[in-house]
């Protein structure tokens, strides 16, 4: 069973994902693009980590928005999986 982070590791990491928000049971980030087109292309690559990690995000696209949310489901709230994948995410060129 994966574990749940406690509220201090939760803000440790917090600190190392300024673009993301803590809301909740989950952390959330939006991009936005010039168009369409890089916001499809960049959920594609999101797509390729989530899948090589076995862990995917709520996510949203709204013309050249793309809003993730992420949290693990078995652990009832926020996992180092999120905190990892949000790093991830973060390197990936937008």
């Amino acid at each position: 069973m994966i574990k749940a982070l406690s509220a201090t590791e939760i803000s440790q990491a917090m600190t190392q994902l300024p673009q993301w928000r803590h809301v909740g049971a989950y952390i959330e980030r939006q991009f936005v693009f010039p168009d369409f087109r890089s916001a499809w292309s960049f959920m594609t690559q999101v797509a390729e980590l989530a899948e090589v990690h076995n862990h995917h995000p709520d996510w949203r696209n709204v013309y050249n928005r793309v809003e993730i949310q992420l949290t693990t489901h078995d652990a009832g709230g926020l996992s180092q999986r999120d905190v990892d994948l949000a790093h991830q995410i973060n390197d990936l060129p937008c």
